[in-house]
Formats: structure tokens, C-alpha cells, sequence
């Protein structure tokens, strides 16, 4: 990991191995992991209770033991930020309710508030929340709303606005993240600044997911004047919130301009006056314009991978790499030969005999992880076998690789393409691939190696991201490369993608001609439901391991890496630690020198 920011003098060793000795000091099988529901409360969780929460879900380094760096940037207020937004034509929409892109979240997140949202280090704190208490139960959840706030239209932030959002949120006619309040009982109002949410079980995600932000989306705070005044269409480009920036222009397929909300409930924050975010669909005009000082930092989706070197040589420009909490995959379609599959509801001996279900393990165990991300991705990245990323680490499975039937084998992939009727690939029928631009690398690459592995054809079929999103949920497509990103918690991963009612599977195909979408399967249903409302933490592991085990064996698609988050800016632009949250582009923090 590149990192920019210097850090204050480190604490002894003593002091590091007595903080890591205190983080790890609890019993496994406590939900609570050893804290009280006092060390629970927001409005911010402590120090030491944020080093057990990590510590619990194994995602503490001793990195995370050293001082960070300052959480406001260096550098004067004011002034404007000019951004490219990657691999993107336009911004269809930034209603919370309808999007599914990273690259739309990570603008949301500067206009847009919720009840929380998460730190760099992935800990749920206050956003419009002062502060909230959880039962003893673990079901209900009151929070004392911040007073004073104000959306960008003038009006005041109340409880009202809460159960609105939930209400709108609830709705699957208007949300498609409603699933994600299938945990919530209801909400009621307890006072004009405070709510209770009643849950139907306790639910380890629910600040992390359900009221965050950004990622979470489901319970981002909208304005319902707003909405009744601009029309849903209009509002879902031009979003009405409490964040530190207010949407003043957006023109499809040029510019979006923020500007400074002056009464953001912060008023430390924002420091910018203005930014300009400006899409950008092909690689090199991207790289051009940062290098030409166009654009001072880039966001959206995915950078080219084949720039990032280019750019790390760039003594003008600063580039940051972290882990990104995401997968990346191929996705095949069960409902087109070569790789039908009638039905996903069977013991792996019964598939192992279908010749569609041959076809679909040969490509996944045909292709070399660890070459394909040294050829595509220069070595950035982890070779992936499911769907849960190992920014999850106590969740993370780190002998599924060793273990999944998916694990590279050429040979076994060459016998079950001859068992399946294609010995070298002879007579399977050339197949079209579907991707986004800043994915062309990545296919050629996979191209190459499935055509020297197992001999098959592939052609590649190049549409812009929301274009190819859209496609992709109506399964009129031979295979698709796209991945997700923003995945904190494995309900991102394994609730949002990998059941058959999941947000991404499949949601606007004829369900009449498909039953279900490029995966299905009761026993992950079941287990992938269970672990959503499951309070012992190793018991929930389990419960995700399983039914990630269960996709991967079963090839709910082809997993290839989990990728790494970059950041690239010009140096003149001061992005500070406390905004380094993997997936997002917070710039409420920085500023400009």
C-alpha cells in the first residue's frame, strides 16, 4: 500500500502488543465480544472498543495500533476540484433508491446523509444520528437525531424524514435495495429528533449497511418536498439532502457541479467551494487530463489497469492503493448452452454428469488466477474463489482457494471440456462476452488464456457501464465481466448477489422464459438468510463460509480477484487519512494547495 501522509511518531512496543493483547482478549462466542451496550453507543465508538470490533472481525493490523494522520487535510479552504469519473459515459441517476454503481455512491456520499456512516477503518459512526442506544435484546435500535440540521431546499431535518425514507425505501415498486430492510419490524417516532427501529432479529450489519450512507443506500435520507416539487426523474438526478455538497448543475453526459452547502451541520467541513466531476469513458483521455492538470482527481469505476504504473512514474501525481472490499468475475448464463443448467438444486454428483455444468467448472478451473492477475491487473490484486473479500478477513474462507472445486486445473478442465463433447474446444461455438471499457484489458487477457488452455472462442462486446448493468439484469447475454464493489459486511456480498431473490441476479429478466437469474440455490438461501440475523460471531462465520463455499463450487460464476482501490490525485490536492474509506471518494476533508 502507497501512502502519501506522514504519520506521527509510533507508540512502543510495549503499548502496541498491550493494545493488541486487550483487542483480542474476549470469548469468541459473545456477541458483544466482551463490550457493554454503553461501549456499543454512538454517537462514536471508542478506541478500544473499535480495536475489539476489528479484532472480532479479524480485520485488525498492527497498522491499524499507529497513530493516523491528521483527519481534516493540510492546506487552506476554498477553491475548486475538478474530478474524472472513470470507465462512465454519464450519471444516469443518484437516487439512492435506483442505483447500483459504485461510481454513483461514491458522488451520494458528498450530497447525500445518513443516520451513520463508516470510517476509513469500516466502523459505523454518526452521521444524522447524535447518538443511538441498542436493547438489551439486540433488536431495537433508538437514535437521537442531530437538531438543526437543514436539507439544501431549506427545510429542516426531522423524524418525519426518517420514516418517509423508509417508507419510499420499503416499497420494492421504488427501491431496489428494499431487501434490505427485510430485517426491520417497522419505525417509529419517538419525538420530532428521535426513532426506534424494531428489528425482527438481531443483525450484525445494521450500521454498517442498513443506515449507512453511502454503500448501504437504503436508508439514505431524502427529501420528500423535494421530491414532490422535481418529480422522481428529476430529483434522481439532482438529489436533495444534508451533505456537505448540493448538486447546482448536472448535464447527462457532461459535468455535474457541487457546491459548499454553507449550512452543513459541520461547519469545519466541507472546505472545497466547488467541484466538478466530469465522466470520462475511455482510459487514455482519462490519463491525459490528470496529467495535463485537466482534472486533479480521478474517481468512478476502475481504472485502466495498464496506467497505474504510468501514473505511479508521474512525479506530479500521487497515487494511493488500498484493499478494496470487492470480487470480480465471469458471469455465465445457465440458460444458454454451452453451459445450461436447468436447475442449481442438486447434489454436486448429479451436476458433475450435466455437460452444461462441465463446461461452466472447465472455464472457471481453466483459468490461472495468479497469471491473469500478473498479466491484467500488474500484480494488483487477490485471486478469488467467492464472493466474500478478504477486507473481511475473520469472515474471509483463506483455504476456499485450496479447496474449491474452482482451483486452477488444467488438466481436470481439459478432461471435463472432452467429457462434455469439445476435446481442445473443437466445435464449441464462439461466445460473446459483454464488459465495460476500462474491463478490455482484463478480457484480452482471459481471452488468451482460455483460448491456449481449452481452446474456446470469445468476443468481446464493449458497452458503457450502466448500459452493461442494465443488460446484465436481464439475462440476454452469453457472459458478462463484471464485478462488485463497496462490500463492507458479507451481506454485501452474499445477500446483494448470491440468492436467488439478490438485488444484481437477474432482477428485470422474463421470468416467464428464466426462473431464475444466473444462480440459484435453496440450501445458500437458506444459510445466506440465517447468517444475516445470527449474533455469535463464529457461528455466522460459518454460516457465510458455507454458503460461499456452496457458490463457488457450484459456479455461480467464475471468480477471478479481489481487486485493490486507487486513488490517483495531483499532488496539489490534499486528501486526508480520515478519508481513505475503500470504494468511496469522501471529499468533504480536502483540500487544495
Amino acid at each position: 500500500m502507497t501512502d502519501h501522509h506522514d504519520r506521527s511518531a509510533p507508540p512502543t512496543a510495549a503499548a502496541m502488543r498491550a493494545a493488541w493483547d486487550d483487542a483480542h482478549d474476549f470469548d469468541p462466542r459473545d456477541p458483544l465480544v466482551g463490550l457493554s451496550r454503553a461501549d456499543m453507543a454512538g454517537p462514536q465508538i471508542g478506541r478500544r472498543a473499535v480495536l475489539r470490533l476489528m479484532a472480532a472481525a479479524g480485520t485488525l493490523t498492527v497498522a491499524h495500533l499507529l497513530p493516523r494522520g491528521p483527519a481534516m487535510a493540510q492546506g487552506k479552504a476554498g477553491g475548486t476540484l475538478k474530478c474524472g469519473w472513470a470507465g462512465v459515459g454519464q450519471i444516469t441517476t443518484l437516487d439512492p433508491a435506483k442505483m447500483n454503481q459504485v461510481l454513483q455512491f461514491q458522488i451520494t456520499s458528498n450530497v447525500l446523509s445518513g443516520l451513520t456512516h463508516i470510517n476509513a477503518e469500516l466502523i459505523a459512526e454518526a452521521d444524522l444520528a447524535r447518538d443511538w442506544e441498542l436493547s438489551a435484546d439486540g433488536t431495537e435500535y433508538t437514535f437521537n437525531l442531530r437538531e438543526g440540521v437543514t436539507f439544501h431546499n431549506g427545510e429542516p431535518f426531522t423524524a418525519d424524514d426518517v420514516i418517509f425514507t423508509y417508507e419510499r425505501s420499503k416499497n420494492p415498486a421504488v427501491s431496489i435495495h428494499s431487501r434490505a430492510l427485510g430485517n426491520v419490524r417497522g419505525v417509529e417516532k419517538l419525538g420530532s429528533h428521535k426513532v426506534r427501529f424494531k428489528l425482527v432479529g438481531p443483525q450484525a450489519s445494521f450500521l454498517v449497511k442498513t443506515t449507512e450512507r453511502s454503500s448501504g443506500r437504503v436508508l439514505t435520507i431524502l427529501n420528500k418536498t423535494a421530491i414532490e416539487k422535481m418529480g422522481e426523474s428529476a430529483h434522481g438526478l439532482m438529489p436533495v439532502g444534508t451533505g456537505p455538497f448540493r448538486i447546482t448543475q448536472h448535464v447527462l453526459a457532461q459535468n455535474l457541479t457541487l457546491e459548499k452547502f454553507d449550512k452543513y451541520y459541520d461547519p469545519e467541513r466541507p472546505k472545497l467551494d466547488r467541484v466538478i466531476i466530469q465522466p470520462i469513458l475511455d482510459a487514455e483521455p482519462l490519463a491525459a487530463a490528470i496529467e495535463a492538470g485537466d482534472i486533479q482527481l480521478i474517481g468512478g469505476g476502475q481504472i485502466a489497469p495498464e496506467l497505474i504504473d504510468r501514473l505511479v512514474a508521474n512525479k506530479d501525481l500521487v497515487v494511493n492503493i488500498q484493499p478494496s472490499p470487492g470480487f470480480e468475475s465471469i458471469w455465465l448464463n445457465p440458460h444458454r448452452e454451452p453451459f445450461k443448467v436447468s436447475s442449481f438444486d442438486k447434489p454436486m454428483a448429479e451436476l458433475m454428469k450435466e455437460k452444461g455444468f462441465m463446461v461452466r467448472l472447465a472455464i472457471a478451473k481453466a483459468i490461472d488466477r495468479e497469471l491473469f492477475i500478473k498479466q491484467a491487473e500488474f500484480g494488483r490484486g487477490t485471486p478469488a474463489h467467492g464472493s466474500v473479500n478478504p477486507a473481511m478477513a475473520f469472515y474471509f474462507d483463506k483455504e476456499l482457494g485450496k479447496a474449491s472445486l474452482q482451483r486452477f486445473d488444467l488438466a481436470e478442465a481439459k478432461r471435463l471440456m472432452a467429457a462434455a463433447g469439445y476435446p481442445d474446444g473443437k466445435g464449441f461455438p464462439r461466445l460473446k462476452v459483454l464488459l465495460t471499457p476500462p474491463m478490455r484489458r482484463q478480457v484480452e487477457v482471459i481471452r488468451a488464456i482460455l483460448k491456449r488452455n481449452i481452446g474456446i472462442e470469445l468476443e468481446p462486446v464493449v458497452k458503457d457501464i450502466p448500459v452493461a448493468l442494465d443488460e446484465f439484469s436481464t439475462m440476454e447475454w452469453d457472459m458478462v465481466r463484471i464485478g462488485s464493489g463497496g462490500d463492507y459486511d458479507p451481506d454485501d456480498a452474499i445477500v446483494d448477489w448470491m440468492q436467488t431473490s439478490s438485488l444484481f441476479n437477474g432482477q428485470k429478466r422474463d421470468k416467464a422464459k428464466y426462473p431464475f437469474g444466473y444462480f440459484s440455490d435453496k440450501e445458500a438461501d437458506a444459510l445466506i438468510e440465517e447468517q444475516r440475523v445470527e449474533g455469535n460471531l463464529e457461528k455466522r462465520r460459518a454460516l457465510v463460509q458455507k454458503a460461499d463455499r456452496i457458490t463457488s463450487d457450484k459456479v455461480a460464476s467464475a471468480f477471478l480477484y479481489h481487486p485493490a482501490t486507487i486513488l490517483i490525485h495531483r499532488k496539489q490536492v490534499n486528501f486526508p487519512d480520515a478519508s481513505k474509506i475503500p470504494a468511496l471518494v469522501d471529499l468533504d476533508r480536502t483540500t487544495l494547495s
